[in-house]
């Protein structure tokens, strides 16, 4: 078996050396191959995960290339964790933000709308390089914002396979087996236990989880309100919360506490991707120490907890045919019956060899629906703006976004964002 991994100079990468290491009695992995634009940062990052391996006894190749049409060439499983442009380009994406009272994040927002414009592009062809030269591989997408990205494969790859992983869901089930612990003294295998969340994309809500079919919420969810109210800064207004019956994502604090967000980002710098850029010069260097052959602890800072658990998780259920239940962003197809069959969701799948199944789920109420549906026209906009060039379709897609501008200032926001990214957007520039 040939994994390769698009972005191999990614930071993450040694931590999902390590969870393939871990389970190579179980993957017959024969090569790991790592591609990056990026040479310096890859042959750092590329040494490492070589010193790694062979200090685990070899068990299987690390190689690294500069090519990603030779690095995906008979590959049977292709892990996508890029970023075109680079952190400064997440930076950019932030400030186009705060430049406009918006909100500045890398998948939300103005920000997560010019992320997706750079990269749709850029998947594509890691799509059109999959099927000409590896055929029958499964493409796992770590690259955010990872359920619009998806949206695209469903619709403009749909002969490959391809399923969007993000590691929200999987940090949240390893928190409610902790609080669990915690409560009943027992420490349940993560393996018995499947989270029952919907939605998109960094836009799910958490309304269940069970133990072998046994259902925890009656347990938890009251547990989880008394702690907001016993707390003096809660995270969550505890009236929301309650009407709710359900704990949100947090990444919908953007939405339901807009004001309050555009308040801390009055405080930068640093914003987050500066914060990470200082923190990524730390492992770089860590990464060239000839003695270094485990991820160092400051790799925890960088964020994505439990990457490499669920990436390798995903691919060994594929592989082996377990059929694990996984959240991840596949096709509805019929899975929630009240939405339409050709949406991308977030949502609990069975993986096995012949794919991804999502499970059927009940329809999540208007409170929440109408968020999703709002949000999900925004993203097929976006993929058609990426795709064509479309600047109508790019004007309509920030104008439908809730955190976008008025209506009055979108054609302004939409000329910043092209101007900052011009020299990755190459589909919008006229001759």
């Amino acid at each position: 078996m040939k994994i390769t991994v698009i972005g191999g100079g990614s930071t993450y990468t040694p931590e999902l050396v390590n969870g393939f290491l871990e389970r190579h009695e179980r993957l017959p992995i024969k090569e790991l191959c790592l591609m990056d634009i990026d040479k310096e940062r890859l042959d750092i990052v590329g040494g490492f995960a070589q010193r790694m391996a062979k200090a685990k006894g070899e068990p299987f190749k690390v190689t690294i290339s500069h090519h990603q049409r030779d690095a995906i060439s008979g590959a049977s499983y292709v892990v996508t964790q890029l970023r075109v442009g680079m952190m400064p380009a997440r930076r950019g994406d932030e400030y186009l933000g705060l430049r406009h009272g918006l909100i500045g994040q890398e998948t939300t927002g103005v920000g997560g709308m010019a992320k997706a414009l750079r990269t749709i592009p850029v998947i594509l062809g890691i799509a059109k390089d999959i099927r000409e030269t590896a055929p029958g591989a499964l493409l796992a997408n770590f690259t955010n914002p990872a359920g619009l990205v998806t949206e695209a494969l469903a619709r403009h790859a749909p002969d490959v396979s391809a399923v969007g992983v993000c590691n929200v869901g999987i940090t949240t089930k390893m928190d409610f087996l902790d609080e669990l612990e915690k409560a009943t003294g027992t420490r349940f295998e993560a393996e018995r236990a499947i989270l029952n969340t919907l939605g998109l994309n960094h836009l799910t809500w958490h309304r269940g989880f069970s133990i072998d079919g046994e259902e925890m919420w009656p347990m938890l969810f009251p547990a989880y309100v008394e702690a907001l109210k016993r707390d003096p800064d809660p995270e969550w207004d505890v009236r929301t919360i309650e009407t709710l019956g359900m704990m949100p994502n947090y990444y919908l604090q953007y939405f339901y506490y807009t004001a309050k967000k555009l308040e801390t980002q009055k405080k930068w710098p640093p914003s987050r991707a500066e914060e990470v850029m200082e923190i990524e010069k730390g492992l770089l260097r860590d990464y060239t120490d000839p003695h270094l052959t485990e991820p160092p602890a400051d790799l925890m800072k960088r964020g994505g907890a439990y990457y490499s658990t669920l990436a390798t998780q995903v691919i060994e259920s594929h592989h082996n045919d377990l059929g694990q239940i996984h959240v991840v962003n596949t096709r509805n197809n019929g899975a929630v019956k009240e939405w339409p069959a050709d949406w991308v969701l977030e949502l609990p799948a069975r993986v096995d060899k012949s794919g991804i199944h999502p499970l059927p789920a009940s329809a999540l109420p208007p409170a929440c629906f109408g968020l999703i549906s709002q949000i999900k026209m925004y993203e097929l906009l976006t993929v058609e703006a990426a795709v064509n060039g479309d600047r109508n379709a790019m004007y309509q897609a920030l104008l439908t976004h809730p955190l976008g501008p008025s209506a009055d200032k979108v054609q302004v926001v939409m000329d910043d964002m092209l101007e900052t990214n011009r020299q990755w957007l190459p589909q919008f520039q006229t001759t």
